[in-house]
């Protein structure tokens, strides 16, 4: 009997699940097919690349009919673009690159990411290209005048970087170009000589495929158009579909904020004197989780980027030397100090690109008001070793004593409220005015104290 109840409910169990499953997959049969946009409005960096992996595999989960990649941007990192090109090629969902509002652009980093799309679209009023690459802090010398042939090849005097860093990005965006049937020589165009399009010229020159007012418009034109999705060719069916907005979460929100490289420097200095707040003044808690926090957030920040560590070892230790001269003024460590702060933020970053600058009025505040606070803070440890001192045996020299009994250089004295013993090397008397010269093994040693009478100098 037993038995057959546990077999009973066993089977109730398998029923159960079998039944939930189904629905599910009903469910998932029935789910209404949407097109999710992700809006990319700013510079190409690690929350871009970040926000673009996350909404791809929301897309992928909920098996998505297109992404939308909206982009407004003036470029960005070299390292960001790549990884958002990869998860664009290798994206199991269609891309759709649209460079909307009208006004906005895709230049530098965007150009190639708008070729890297599955299809590519533009609003009216909008423009992309200059995708030459900015390495090492300055734009690469452009071969003048001449024809494509000539163009293509680098000027006897290019630097061997700058020509290898050139010819690495056309090869790159060649490839795309050539991947998705676009304008190979333009694209290359616009790499060597930062060309720029219009969106009518773009589409003229075959470098986009379509120009649409708004998504809808979008989807309307994209619908029949048939890609190739991760080799598999693929036939758009877009049109009337839902349009949802992936948001980016609190975590690319905080990213986008803190790889700004003037940010993370803030973070830096923030984390950095909030710790020796705490260690100069011990029990004050907050300086010191507040530093702690900054310092974590700004190294974070700055692991992100592409960064010359000599320039950050560089800013700390001119950051050591300015806080060794606020406790040890010697004017040698301050100017040492702001002169490798100063070096160590030109050499930061090693590569520059549109939306990660270093803020040079930034830097120079930061470093004027440090120097500023290392000079206040030294005056004030000058000033402090030149005063008397207020504790320990030296704060009683020159105080005055009331001698209570004496006998033979010996007796007893009555000072800041206590009783003392006490020597002297003169002779004294109960009343005599005294004063304390020293303190040894808690005995003082006092002598006759000067007291002038009425209407006489001292």
């Amino acid at each position: 009997m037993k038995l057959a109840r546990l077999a009973l409910f066993v089977a109730a169990l398998v029923a159960a699940a079998a039944f939930t499953a189904s629905s599910s997959i009903g469910e998932d049969s029935g789910r209404t097919k949407v097109a999710l946009t992700i809006v990319i409005d700013g510079a190409i960096g690690p929350a871009s690349a970040r926000q673009l992996k996350e909404g791809l595999a929301t897309a992928a989960a909920r098996n998505a009919e297109v992404v939308i990649l909206e982009m407004n941007t003036p470029g960005g990192l070299v390292t960001s673009m790549r990884e958002m090109i990869a998860d664009i090629l290798s994206s199991p969902i269609p891309v759709i690159g649209y460079v909307a509002p009208s006004g906005g652009h895709a230049a530098s980093a965007g150009t190639y990411i708008l070729y890297a799309t599955h299809v590519a679209a533009m609003a009216p009023g909008t423009n992309l290209g200059a995708a030459t690459p900015v390495e090492l802090g300055g734009m690469p010398s452009l071969p003048g005048g001449g024809d494509d042939k000539d163009q293509k090849k680098a000027t006897p005097d290019t630097d061997p970087m700058t020509a290898k860093v050139t010819n690495d990005a056309v090869a790159l965006i060649r490839s795309l170009a050539e991947l998705r049937g676009r304008n190979a020589d333009w694209g290359e165009k616009a790499v060597r000589d930062a060309a720029s399009l219009s969106a009518n010229a773009a589409l003229q020159e075959h470098v986009i495929d379509l120009i649409a007012r708004d998504r809808a418009d979008l989807l309307q034109q994209a619908n029949g158009r048939t890609v190739d999705v991760a080799g598999k060719k693929e036939m758009l069916a877009t049109r009337d579909l839902p349009v949802e907005v992936v948001e980016p979460g609190w975590l690319i929100r905080l990213l986008s904020i803190i790889t700004d490289p003037n940010v993370a420097v803030i973070l830096l200095l923030v984390g950095i004197y909030g710790l020796v707040f705490e260690f100069s003044s011990p029990g004050m808690v907050a300086p010191g989780v507040v530093g702690t926090m900054a310092l974590l957030l700004g190294l974070y920040a700055l692991d992100l980027l592409p960064i010359n560590y000599a320039g950050l070892a560089l800013m700390l230790l001119g950051l050591a030397f300015l806080v060794m001269e606020a406790f040890n003024p010697t004017v040698v460590l301050g100017l040492g100090g702001l002169a490798a702060f100063l070096l160590g933020a030109a050499m930061l970053l090693r590569v520059q690109s549109p939306g990660f600058e270093i803020s040079w009025m930034l830097i120079g505040t930061a470093a004027a008001l440090t120097l500023g606070l290392a000079l206040l803070t030294g005056s004030y440890v000058w000033a402090a070793r030149h005063r008397p001192s207020r504790l320990g045996a030296k704060a009683m020299n020159g105080l005055p004593v009331e001698i209570i009994d004496w006998s033979a250089g010996e007796g007893h004295v009555f000072a800041q409220g206590e009783r003392w013993r006490a020597r002297a090397d003169e002779p004294l008397a109960p009343g005599d005015a005294a004063e304390v010269t020293g303190i040894n093994d808690l005995v003082l040693t006092i002598r006759r104290r000067n007291v002038s009478k009425p209407g006489e100098m001292q």
